[in-house]
């Protein structure tokens, strides 16, 4: 563009020559011979000092021999402070055209213009409207390169998207930059209204006064939701001639003026891109953005979908949950942990009931069990209270009460029922004695209990048999006796509190061992809750139970 603007002052002989593009408040000047500071530095001047808007508004040369002369420039700014005297401006046109600004020649006196000054002036601004003309292009080629790439992205980021904040926080990422829309929000329909999807480590101040908002048109994203179909508005004038004054004082404090929302498949919500300035949305940018809307709306639907279905699965899994029974002589508590990655609930489980009075006239024992059956889905929660059910059962329907006799009716259940492939458990009872409560315990491939006696030291109960739940195979179950004095304390749990992938998981035991040790002389809630924290991850990456008796002095 400088070159242009040497042309023109060599062929016309002139001291200033401009390639001069107008804006709404502005005039610049990518190309520029001759003119003096502090205007050559900034490269542009306010409209006060604009011949150029005169060329654009009529979309004729403006040729003046001497500005002071006429009533359309005597008072302009340019004349006094950029000593424009005699102008000769052509207009610089794109492919559809439209005026964009001028290229001009500029004498600091009185000159009348030969028609060849005019004809060279005329042929370089033809010229020059060419070069433009391909720099658009270019320009035009390289966002059209960068959408289709904002495309892609888009549809491998939102289809990892594993809740609404991570999808929020998606589609601000693929449009960060200094270019990009200063904001992008969901909102989803919430009753009559939509409520925002506010990502928690990037909160908007709009976000935190106005996260709800309902009836009627009064925002561009009510209408868009109201009426299903896209609303833009291209700048303030348009939001303030069409909204209301809380949705103008709302893109206000967020220092926004123009918005596009796009509604959600279903009628899910709507997805808002939001600029700082007045904007021109192209055919292939609605294109793109309605497109990545598109992306948005099917991300939304999977996890909604998935959400209902965990909260029915939680739901599922906490009914079946037992309440703790009141048993003198003992202190119990209970501990459930869901996995942090809820794609799905998992079928860890435990209860604790009461058996009736011995004929005798004895007290009655109390169950214990803790299991896990494989898989994390709602058929596994489904299967995890069918087992403890079985238990249940299997243990009040025997003589003797014997747990090793109730987990074998299981696996017989589980060899003829399709029940899926099984899972582990600990089923074991507490019978009354004179001094000592006697635990009977059978363990069906699950890990270990922990029993911490009166004087610190943790036993591992490691007597187990090495089926699972439905893998019959002859050798029959198994119960192991030992007696609890005043003061022990037995803990069960499932393996999502010791099992990792990058550790041994006899060593993990271990560890639950010493922290059974060091803190067993707690109040149970309170041993439970540093068991978990000191032994697990964070976050759990399983589901995790505990159970804890403690036998009272």
């Amino acid at each position: 563009m400088d070159r242009f603007a040497g042309l023109v002052a060599r062929f016309l002989r002139v001291p200033v020559a401009l390639v001069s593009l107008l804006e709404a408040d502005r005039q610049v000047f990518p190309g520029m011979v001759g003119l003096q500071e502090p205007w050559a530095g900034r490269r542009q001047t306010p409209l006060t000092h604009s011949f150029c808007q005169h060329v654009v508004a009529s979309g004729e040369p403006l040729i003046l021999d001497d500005s002071r002369r006429y009533p359309l420039t005597c008072a302009s700014l340019a004349i006094p402070d950029l000593q424009v005297i005699a102008y000769a401006g052509m207009p610089l046109t794109d492919a559809d055209g439209q005026v964009l600004g001028s290229l001009c020649a500029i004498d600091h006196r009185p000159r009348e213009w030969t028609e060849a000054e005019l004809r060279d002036l005329d042929d370089l601004t033809a010229a020059c409207s060419v070069e433009m003309r391909l720099r658009i292009a270019s320009e035009q080629i390289r966002r059209d390169r960068d959408l289709a790439d904002l495309l892609l992205r888009a549809s491998v980021e939102l289809a990892h998207g594993h809740d609404l904040t991570d999808i929020v926080r998606r589609l601000r990422g693929l449009f960060e930059g200094p270019v990009q829309p200063p904001f992008v929000g969901l909102l989803l329909a919430d009753g009559r209204g939509l409520r925002r999807v506010i990502d928690p480590e990037r909160v908007q101040p709009v976000e935190s006064t106005l996260h709800h908002f309902e009836g009627g048109r009064g925002f561009p994203s009510l209408r868009a939701m109201a009426e299903q179909r896209t609303i833009f508005v291209p700048d303030r004038a348009a939001l303030l001639a069409d909204y209301s004054p809380e949705a103008v004082a709302g893109y206000d404090s967020m220092s926004l003026e123009s918005v596009l929302c796009v509604p959600l498949a279903n009628a899910r919500g709507v997805l808002l891109w939001c600029w700082a300035d007045s904007h021109v949305l192209g055919v292939t940018e609605r294109a793109v953005l309605t497109a990545v809307a598109g992306y948005a709306g099917q991300a939304v639907e999977r996890t909604l979908f998935v959400e209902n279905r965990l909260s029915a699965a939680e739901q599922l899994q906490a009914a079946m949950l037992t309440e703790l029974p009141a048993v003198p002589g003992l202190e119990i508590a209970a501990l459930y942990l869901p996995a942090a990655d809820q794609d799905m609930v998992g079928g860890d489980w435990y209860d604790a009931y009461r058996l009736p009075p011995h004929p005798d006239g004895g007290p009655g024992g109390l169950m214990l069990s803790i299991g896990d059956v494989i898989g994390h889905d709602m058929a596994a929660a489904a299967v995890m209270g069918q087992v403890r059910s079985m238990l249940r059962q299997a243990t009040l329907g025997h003589p003797g009460h014997s747990p090793a006799a109730a987990l074998a009716a299981v696996d017989h259940t589980f060899a003829v029922l399709p029940l899926g492939p099984g899972g582990t458990a600990v089923h074991a009872r507490l019978d009354p004695g004179a001094a000592h409560w006697r635990l009977t315990w059978s363990n069906a491939g699950h890990p270990p209990p922990l029993l911490r006696l009166p004087d610190g030291r943790v036993e591992t109960l490691r007597e187990h048999d090495l089926l699972l739940l439905g893998s019959l195979s002859g050798h029959g179950r198994h119960d192991h006796v030992c007696e609890l004095p005043p003061g022990s304390v037995l803990v069960l749990y499932t393996d999502g509190l010791v099992e990792r992938r990058d550790s041994d998981i006899d060593a993990r035991i271990e560890q639950a061992a010493v922290t059974v040790s060091r803190h067993g002389d707690r109040p149970l809630p309170l041993l439970l809750e540093t068991l978990s924290r000191e032994t697990q991850d964070t976050p759990h990456r399983d589901d995790v139970a505990i159970l804890a008796v403690r036998v009272i002095d």
